[in-house]
């Protein structure tokens, strides 16, 4: 506990004499004639948001911490408690490769030099500047030290804290890869918050588009370096570049993403313990995913699990709150009258398109973005590789389009419903309001609507494990309601 005061101590010092020292510096008019020109309107570039971060170090967290100099066992709540103004270092992490930028044009400069002789310090500005990244660092090893020596009260607190503070250095450590992607035309931060990011083997297994380059490429995998968002998933291409005779630095070039909201996992790939299948769009793209170990490869599942946990749970919850007030007697009868008819334009827009939708949107003509064999090769579906793509490619030989599964357990609520259960097979008849379709019980032969959404095509019968144990629990602890109708495979 004397050690992280002592140090917050002296950390604080450090960042008021850069404060002080240069920063503000660069507003004295009698040093004015000393600012190189490559410096004009690139403070904020070259010390990042360093000002936020002292002004929290010393109105907050040194006061906070010297206050539990007599009670240690409260300083993990003191870390807690400030968990998310120690986010601000994600900021300053991301800008600090633009700052070294500027540095290196213009460290030797007479306005630095005079400033380190004002100061009287016997380290460079850019030494200084690398201070908060090597703080942010050690304070994890200060609380793992505090663990071993502390067994009693507040050792909970302490170790919660220790995790959120090695998860912050996590972010901090993605954060600096993210701002090395190039290539991506959309907005990152659109994307949500950036999960998890590493360097894997891939191969993929396209159902159409680029079947001729399988025989080419049967058993070369890709390196990619992959981005887990909460919305998508980015695979990009490693490269490292020298830059102005220093050390190579890495940047990603974009190549694919796959929107998570239409993703599904499968844990196990037969052959390889480290691999792990991420299939999208009901198994039309396969990317089979090998990690450099198992402790990798389960942490990359888990976070993928929680993403599409989360995404079924909203969308549950969405079901319930857009399905309670729908009107559906008078869908029931305008969708009966047109069971016959060749045009279901009529309904609403959702999330799973009807046959007759399917076709005359061209998705058989889906575009893929550009790829060389390269970028991306493709390998057979092969019972050594995944242990679902062969017998899946041999059930859809003679797959209806028409027909489809039932995903989730559903119960009527109105004479015009249909009840289903889970693995019922139902052929579509009409695409009514509201998400939903009119469809025929294949089995009973019983006619009705329900929610497109618990729906999914036949000839593509395939669930993540996610999805699986998901419904499973609903089904069993459950009570079947209008709320429990929503999936996204």
């Amino acid at each position: 506990m004397t050690e992280l005061i002592e140090t917050e101590r002296l950390y604080v010092e450090e960042l008021q004499s850069i404060m002080e020292g240069y920063f503000a510096e660069l507003d004295n008019s009698e040093l004015s004639h000393l600012i190189p020109p490559t410096l004009e309107n690139k403070r904020d570039v070259l010390f990042g948001n360093l000002p936020a971060i002292y002004e929290f170090h010393n109105r907050t967290f040194l006061r906070e911490l010297e206050n539990c100099a007599e009670k240690p066992e409260l300083v993990g709540t003191c870390f807690l408690k400030r968990k998310e103004e120690l986010q601000v270092y994600e900021k300053y992490c991301q800008n600090k490769p633009r700052s070294e930028v500027i540095w290196r044009q213009c460290g030797d400069s007479l306005f630095f030099q005079e400033c380190q002789k004002n100061l009287d310090h016997k380290l460079s500005l850019d030494a200084y500047l690398l201070k908060p990244v090597q703080r942010i660092t050690k304070y994890q090893l200060m609380l793992k030290e505090m663990l071993k020596c502390n067994k009693g009260e507040g050792t909970a607190e302490l170790e919660e804290a220790l995790t959120t503070m090695l998860d912050i250095i996590k972010s901090v450590n993605d954060s600096m890869h993210q701002i090395a992607i190039t290539g991506f035309e959309g907005n990152l931060s659109e994307l949500g918050k950036l999960l998890m990011q590493g360097s894997f083997n891939v191969w993929t297994d396209h159902k159409r588009g680029h079947s001729k380059v399988k025989d080419l490429a049967r058993f070369k995998p890709m390196q990619r370096h992959l981005f887990l968002y909460d919305k998508m998933m980015l695979f990009c291409k490693k490269r490292e570049e020298t830059t102005d005779g220093h050390d190579k630095t890495p940047s990603y070039s974009f190549k694919h993403s796959l929107k998570m909201s239409a993703v599904g996992i499968t844990e196990n790939v037969k052959g390889d313990i480290k691999k792990f299948e991420v299939w999208y769009n009901s198994r039309e793209e396969v990317y089979i995913i090998q990690a450099p170990s198992m402790d990798v490869k389960n942490m990359w599942v888990l976070e993928i699990r929680k993403v599409l946990t989360g995404q079924l749970e909203a969308c549950r919850e969405a079901s319930q709150h857009n399905i309670s007030g729908a009107p559906m007697r008078n869908v029931y009868k305008k969708a009966l009258r047109q069971s016959d008819s060749s045009s279901p334009e009529s309904g609403l827009r959702r999330s799973n398109p009807s046959p007759n939708m399917r076709q005359k949107r061209g998705w058989a003509q889906r575009r893929h973005p550009s790829m060389d064999t390269d970028d991306f090769e493709t390998i057979p579906s092969s019972a050594e590789e995944s242990s679902n793509s062969s017998e899946e490619e041999g059930n859809n030989k003679n797959g209806d389009s028409s027909r489809y599964r039932v995903q989730l357990t559903y119960q009527s609520r109105d004479a015009q419903d249909l009840s289903l259960g889970t693995g019922d097979l139902v052929q579509f008849l009409e695409e009514a309001e509201s998400g939903h379709w009119l469809v025929k019980n294949l089995l009973t032969e019983e006619t009705g609507l329900v929610p497109s959404s618990i729906l999914q095509t036949a000839s593509e019968d395939i669930f993540s494990d996610l999805c699986t144990a998901i419904l499973s629990d609903s089904d069993e602890n459950e009570a079947s309601t209008w709320g429990d109708v929503s999936q996204d495979s």
